[in-house]
């Protein structure tokens, strides 16, 4: 089903998340709740707090690589449940990041260009993977969602304070 996003100011996008102790049918659920809404909102991904679901799941549309251009190849929707990430790349990539949840506001997110990913899938198995490039990033990003951290809190804070006066509009607009 697809659900109502939350939305910058909403301190519920604040939340540590909590783990998924067992694959039933409300977390699958959830997971088919994450799916429809990212794809009927055109995402990269979402995770699961932006929804209303405080648990450590999230769902990734990103592939590796690239295309000739540089940008990012979409792929069937994957959902990630209590991942861990581990082994970051010394090599960093900036790139433009924007946010479901923070509509129209796009800064620059220095991020590993590769990261490795544990993760339990919707039948309880658990995967590992190397992520690089542009899904690393979308990883990263939601991985930071059920922790409780925007992006905007990895941009320098003179980019930050700049970007103030969008967040609080946002803020005010978006507001319980």
């Amino acid at each position: 089903m697809i659900k109502d996003l939350l939305y910058y100011g909403n301190p519920g996008l604040r939340k540590k998340c909590t783990k998924v102790n067992e694959i039933n049918s409300a977390v699958k659920q959830i997971a088919q709740d994450l799916i429809d809404t990212v794809l009927q909102k055109d995402g990269a991904g979402l995770a699961a707090p932006q929804i209303g679901y405080f648990v450590r799941m999230f769902v990734s549309r990103y592939d590796n690589g690239a295309d000739p251009e540089g940008w990012p190849i979409l792929c069937p929707p994957k959902i990630y449940i209590n991942p861990i990430l581990s082994n970051p790349s010394e090599r960093k990539d900036t790139r433009g990041e924007g946010c479901l949840s923070i509509p129209g506001v796009y800064e620059q997110v220095t991020r590993p260009w590769q990261i490795h990913v544990q993760a339990i899938d919707l039948e309880g198995k658990i995967s590992t993977e190397v992520a690089s490039g542009w899904r690393a990033r979308n990883i990263m990003h939601e991985n930071d969602h059920i922790n409780g951290v925007l992006y905007i809190d990895r941009i320098d804070p003179r980019k930050r304070k700049k970007i103030d006066p969008a967040l609080r509009a946002l803020k005010k607009k978006y507001s319980l």
